[in-house]
């Protein structure tokens, strides 16, 4: 199947050709039809599969089939992503796929200028790329309206619910107009997600290019057993013996991530760090720098890390193993895109051998064990047991159990029965001073 096979626009096939593109991958191919005949779709494929092209070039080939000069303080398409990071990439998608037409985008987020975006969107727009907090700022001031969007795309779903944005979304939806077509697609898809989007679509067809939450099966996973306190130096002994192109590292929190980035920069290797304290052009600085190779290494936590769409990443690292498999997936989707092949590296220290025996059973596959290394600890690898704190919900339930058994309670009613005539005098008693004695 060819493009031309897909999209009948001829200035959108000149951009496809520039972009590079040559086939349609199986999302492409089973979602750009689906979304030509109008209905709302619900479409699941895992990372580096090509999602912004599925929905983007019919989106672009109707909105052009339909030009008309832009009309003031209108909106015809708006397509909401979680990050900024994301959105900028999907922005720069769309601009070089609509690059031949005339078509209108404009990029919306938090951090950029307002004045621009204001100017703009009272020019009127045909395709809006924004996160949803500065989209519902914009609205507040007034200088955004929803009442004409033809295509409402959501993008990254399952990663909207994570970072809380469910309600914002259930809030945009009223102000659409009822004849819209709305598009909700993402990597995995959770039940949460589901709910969200059936809420929201009408009779939408489900489209699934490959089992939902599955691994590339081009990359090689490779798991090393490793004490929690030789991690470093683990990584420290892979990265000056790995041949690479660039590796991202993912740690579990952002104290974590700039801890190591610390340590490895007194190494002197080439690494930076990225995550949501980051400002704005500073995060585009950092990216700019790992795509170009100039800082091959980069540190990454899984919410800054969530969109990158960077050719050539070699090899993941999960120097913290996630504790959901459904974060694992997105991690090692970052390497091995558009039909490459990656390798994705996990530590694992005892407190993780939880996490990872969830991980294996959500794949249905081994991971490859390597032990040719100065770190590999045979106790861990053999380890079936739990490291739990001395204050483990098992241990408060047990004490608790126990004060139930020790702890001497009145029924309803007892407290008269304290005290007979027979005990005596009750101690400590707070006599009435009016009160006399016969």
């Amino acid at each position: 199947m060819q493009f031309s096979d897909l999209i009948q626009n001829e200035l959108i096939l000149r951009a496809i050709d520039d972009a590079g593109y040559t086939e349609p991958t199986p999302i492409q191919a089973e979602a750009i039809p689906a979304i030509q005949t109008g209905r709302d779709i619900i479409g699941c494929a895992r990372t580096g599969t090509g999602k912004t092209a599925a929905f983007a070039l019919p989106l672009i080939q109707k909105l052009e089939e339909s030009w008309t000069a832009a009309r003031e303080i209108r909106v015809r398409s708006l397509i909401l992503s979680p990050t900024r990071e994301l959105a900028i990439q999907l922005e720069e998608n769309i601009k070089a796929f609509a690059a031949l037409t005339e078509l209108i985008t404009l990029l919306v987020h938090g951090g950029a200028e307002y004045e621009h975006q204001i100017l703009t969107l009272r020019e009127g727009v045909d395709i809006l790329v924004a996160t949803p907090g500065r989209m519902l700022d914009l609205i507040e001031r007034k200088t955004l309206k929803l009442d004409q969007i033809e295509i409402f795309v959501v993008d990254e779903a399952d990663r909207m619910l994570d970072m809380g944005f469910a309600p914002d979304i259930r809030k945009i939806a009223p102000m659409l107009p009822q004849t819209r077509q709305a598009l909700f697609f993402s990597a995995t898809m959770p039940a949460a997600a589901l709910s969200l989007a059936t809420g929201i679509l009408r009779k939408p067809m489900h489209i699934s290019s490959d089992p939902i939450s599955a691994a590339a099966e081009n990359i090689q996973k490779q798991l090393y057993y490793v004490e929690k306190n030789n991690k470093f130096a683990l990584l420290e002994w892979m990265l000056r013996h790995l041949e690479y192109d660039r590796v991202l590292v993912f740690c579990r929190t952002r104290r974590g991530a700039d801890k190591l980035t610390e340590r490895i920069k007194k190494t002197d290797l080439p690494a930076d760090v990225l995550h949501g304290e980051k400002e704005q052009s500073h995060r585009q600085d950092i990216l700019a720098a790992f795509r170009s190779g100039e800082t091959p290494i980069l540190i990454a936590t899984d919410l800054a890390a969530r969109g990158i769409d960077i050719e050539n990443i070699s090899h993941i690292i999960n120097f913290d193993l996630p504790n959901e498999t459904e974060t694992y997936v997105h991690r090692i989707g970052r390497t091995a895109r558009a039909g490459a092949s990656g390798i994705a590296i996990s530590f694992c220290d005892p407190t993780e051998k939880s996490y990872l025996r969830e991980i294996l059973v959500h794949l249905g596959e081994e991971m490859e064990a390597v032990e040719d290394h100065p770190f590999h600890s045979e106790q861990i690898k053999h380890y079936s047991g739990n490291v739990k704190s001395k204050h483990t919900p098992d241990k408060k339930k047990h004490v608790t159990k126990i004060r139930e058994q020790t702890t001497w309670r009145l029924a309803p009613g007892e407290a008269s029965k304290l005290h007979t005539k027979a005990d005596g005098p009750r101690k400590n008693v707070r006599r009435n001073p009016k009160k006399t004695q016969g």
